[in-house]
């Protein structure tokens, strides 16, 4: 295992520790994110419970390096989602310069995660992580 690979698999543990906390928090805390729900989209915090779980799930699949590419792609669209229906319309609409400033955090944050998450998923081929073979 070279010095690459070592490093690459500390990032992507890195990135699944973040995602089981914020799986959790969705568990630990629904009635707080309920809010952020698009009022557009019916479910209310089922979608909470059905996200803190994709957000475990991708965590394990990481983790156990199982369905890799699936978990990557699927990481990277939620947030992708968060940004176009949460954090961009939040951003825009915002009245106070404080709120203004933290949904535009949020959204650098989640675009980066999902950035992330989507050059795991492309290092990924039948559905394992093989970076010994990447440049």
């Amino acid at each position: 295992m070279n010095h690459y690979h070592i490093v690459s698999r500390i990032a992507i543990y890195l990135l699944a520790i973040v995602m089981i906390i914020f799986g959790i928090y969705h568990f630990l805390n629904p009635r707080e994110l309920v809010g952020y729900v698009p009022a557009f989209i019916p479910g209310g915090i089922l979608w909470i419970y059905l996200v803190g779980a994709a957000f475990v799930l991708v965590a394990l699949a990481l983790i156990t390096n199982r369905m890799v590419k699936l978990a990557g792609y699927v990481l990277a669209t939620l947030l992708i989602i968060f940004i176009l229906t949460i954090h961009l319309p939040n951003y825009l609409n915002a009245g106070d310069k404080e709120m203004k400033q933290i949904a535009l955090i949020s959204l650098l944050k989640d675009a980066a995660i999902a950035g992330f998450a989507l050059h795991v998923a492309a290092g990924a081929y039948h559905q394992k992580l093989h970076l010994e073979n990447s440049d």
